[in-house]
């Protein structure tokens, strides 16, 4: 057997191996996906939303966040990270117009969002802590839908479902079919107690944990990782929420897009090296969280290796049989030439394939989304095979930039 072709069935048996298990996941668990769990009591909660150069959107933030029918949330603290607009200025004016909200700024620039969250989290006295982006907008009764599962004192943490709120273009709208897929894993992943991050646009912590994790990581690109990462190790559950929304603006060109995931992908790389003494120790962080992060990114590099070389290899062959049977006057196409019996690699494939479509599709169904049309078909296309193929060639860059220390946002 050539060697790519063992690289090829070891790369189809990883990617069976995670749609198996999420597909026996959702079987098992299909019930309990929408489960809201009820509070056994009101557990004080403070609210911190880090902010730089956010104008446009910061009131309305934190209007969303005061708008909540949770009735233990206490204090709304927005850190300004040293704003270049009038950001801060806007923050001061809620904090005078409501006592919950109270208007911080850091002494300096942070340069990063979990700068300005441990600077907001030193002012929360409360027995839980959450966080919310300052382009993020919590529905009304999200955060009454995540303090239920803290009835469990095991429970560290818990994250909410996140949602696109502008949908003006392809990319944005694209984006929106991605993020409820996203949703729907992490779900899965957490009757596993595997969930590997905790959102920014809301999550909420224990903060006993909180102190004990000694708060986000500041060198790390994607604080929401380590410190899930970070809670898991401590022996703290992670769970999720899914009818808790919160909606986020995300990239609406692709410069931007492909900025914020070159973060997203350094910073995921960034805690894989941090946590690399953990690998196969006892525990869903050694045993499946690592390796599942670590797996998805070589199926990522892998996928765009066997693309490029199918195409490399088609465009050669077809280039020296055009060329060659030119030269010498025979026919460039012979009926023997047409092979109706598909390979067992190109049947594997096509089964991936439509295993993967029926997945997106099951998570489209699950997403219930009543503030926005229904997306589609050819946008779900779209995501299925253009959208995904542009993972692979940044993973690559993000890749050389973790080699190379890049560590700003």
């Amino acid at each position: 057997m050539e060697p790519l072709t063992i690289v090829y069935l070891v790369y189809t048996f990883i990617a069976f191996y995670f749609l198996f298990i999420y597909i026996l996941t959702y079987s098992q668990n299909r019930k309990q996906i929408y489960e809201v769990i009820k509070p056994d009591r009101n557990y004080p909660l403070s609210i911190v939303v880090p902010c730089f150069n956010e104008a446009k959107s910061i009131g309305k933030t934190i209007e969303a966040i005061l708008n909540s029918d949770y009735k233990g949330l206490k204090k709304v603290i927005v850190v300004d990270d040293c704003s270049d607009d009038n950001s801060y200025e806007i923050i001061k004016k809620y904090a005078k117009k409501f006592p919950r909200v109270m208007a911080v700024q850091t002494p300096k620039n942070t340069g990063n969002a979990a700068g300005a969250k441990n600077y907001g989290a030193k002012f929360v006295k409360t027995e839980l802590i959450g966080f919310s982006d300052a382009d993020s907008f919590p529905k009304k009764d999200a955060m009454s839908k995540m303090v239920g599962f803290f009835n469990d004192t095991k429970t560290g943490a818990v994250t909410s479902r996140v949602l696109v709120s502008n949908r003006e273009n392809k990319i944005s709208k694209v984006q929106a079919i991605e993020y409820k897929i996203i949703a729907f894993t992490r779900k899965l992943l957490g009757f596993l107690e595997s969930i590997y991050v905790t959102n920014g646009p809301l999550s909420i912590y224990r903060k006993k944990a909180f102190d004990q994790v000694k708060g986000f990581d500041e060198k790390n690109l994607t604080e929401d990782i380590e410190i899930t990462w970070n809670f898991v190790s401590k022996g703290w559950k992670v769970q999720m929420a899914i009818p808790a929304i919160a909606y986020t603006v995300v990239p609406d060109n692709v410069k931007t897009w492909f900025n914020q995931r070159i973060r997203w992908n350094v910073g995921g790389l960034q805690t894989i090296s941090k946590y690399r003494s953990q690998f196969r120790e006892t525990g869903m962080l050694g045993l499946f969280i690592m390796p599942f992060f670590t797996l998805s990114w070589i199926l990522g590099l892998t996928g765009l290796f066997f693309l490029a070389y199918r195409i490399f290899q088609y465009v050669v062959v077809k280039f020296l049989v055009t060329k060659y049977s030119v030269a010498a006057n025979v026919a460039l196409i012979a009926a023997e030439d047409f092979n109706m019996n598909p390979s067992i690699l190109f049947l594997f494939g096509m089964l991936l394939f439509v295993l993967g479509l029926t997945y997106t599709l099951t998570a489209m169904a699950y997403s219930r989304e009543k503030d926005f049309p229904k997306h589609p078909l050819r946008d779900i296309f779209i995501y299925s095979i253009f959208y995904l193929l542009m993972y692979p060639p940044l993973l690559i860059v993000a890749f050389y930039k973790f080699i190379k220390g890049h560590n700003t946002w």
